[in-house]
């Protein structure tokens, strides 16, 4: 099994009530990657500058993740994020965006990540998203999106979603794309575009799952917290291990992407997240171990049981 992820290879400085760091490994494909990686093998594609050196790639090999795909592009500069957080930990405030190498990205695919089993479009341009989707022979796609698309590049969106398998989402803007105000209408309209599945992301609050049988139409709803956590430092990046353990698990399944394989990369998604929030950026998930993310899983598991609840009364 593999997995190609099209996105963000970047640089971050990030500021929270917590601690701060002035430049640190960042981007939606490099999060994603290195939550994935512990499911299947990760292709990352996306540009980066010369400040892009051998420790990152070096950082990103170790971890099993294949870099063929990242685009070096001589005398650039990589893609730098600069951004803040109040207490409300939900909330990015962007204080500088560079976009450098990756505003003139043109997604340059090898046959090995366009014959990936699996997709994700992380965070880009409408047109790429679908240009990249065209390429690739993927069984099972998914794509990501933002606010700034839905305003200046809806239909563009709307084709890229009738495209894919499943959108993943945070609840607002699957409101916006929409135009209903109700969470679960929104959705319902989302996969009556095309996907099987839509994920609304809901930060510290956890995701919810919406799926729709494409052989018989029934639709399913679930959900699961985000899992509690008494130290949070960093935010940045959360929503892209969550996908990456998302859809890094469903690569790594055997059997069909039933809806019992869907929960369970639900549950992986938020284990994932949960620990890229512990700590700064990469920090935490680059020296994770396959051992801590079962033992949370079961934790996470064991605390959405409805067992041992009492009865309901008379």
């Amino acid at each position: 099994m593999a997995l190609t992820v099209v996105g963000s290879i970047a640089f971050d400085a990030v500021k929270t009530p917590f601690g701060e760091r002035e430049r640190m490994l960042g981007g939606a494909a490099t999060h994603f990657s290195l939550a994935a990686r512990f499911f299947t093998e990760v292709r990352p594609v996306g540009p980066v500058g010369d400040d892009f050196v051998a420790e990152q790639f070096e950082l990103l090999e170790a971890r099993g993740i294949k870099t063929d795909d990242i685009e070096r592009v001589a005398g650039g500069k990589s893609f730098f994020w600069r951004g803040h957080y109040d207490f409300d930990l939900n909330v990015a405030h962007t204080d500088d965006t560079q976009l450098g190498v990756f505003g003139e990205f043109e997604p340059k695919l090898s046959d090995a990540a366009q014959a990936a089993d699996t997709l994700f479009l992380a965070n880009i341009q409408p047109d790429l998203q679908r240009q990249v989707r065209s390429q690739c022979a993927a069984g099972f796609s998914g794509l990501d999106s933002m606010n700034l698309w839905i305003d200046i590049a809806k239909d563009s969106l709307l084709a890229a979603v009738a495209e894919v398998d499943c959108v993943v989402l945070n609840d607002a803007e699957i409101r916006m794309l929409t135009g209903e105000s109700n969470l679960a209408r929104a959705a319902r309209a989302v996969m009556a575009m095309g996907p099987r599945a839509v994920v609304a992301k809901q930060g510290e609050y956890g995701a919810a799952l919406f799926t729709k049988d494409p052989a018989t139409g029934e639709e399913s709803f679930f959900a699961l917290p985000g899992f509690p956590l008494e130290d949070v430092r960093d935010p940045t990046g959360a929503g892209d291990s969550f996908a990456g353990g998302f859809f890094g698990y469903l690569d790594g399944v055997d059997d069909d992407l039933d809806e019992a394989n869907l929960r369970r990369a639900m549950g992986y998604g938020t284990v994932l997240a949960s620990f890229n929030v512990e700590e700064f950026g990469t920090e935490r998930v680059s020296r994770l171990e396959r051992a801590e993310i079962d033992e949370r899983f079961e934790a996470l598991r064991r605390m959405t049981q409805f067992e041992g609840l009492p009865a309901p009364r008379d």
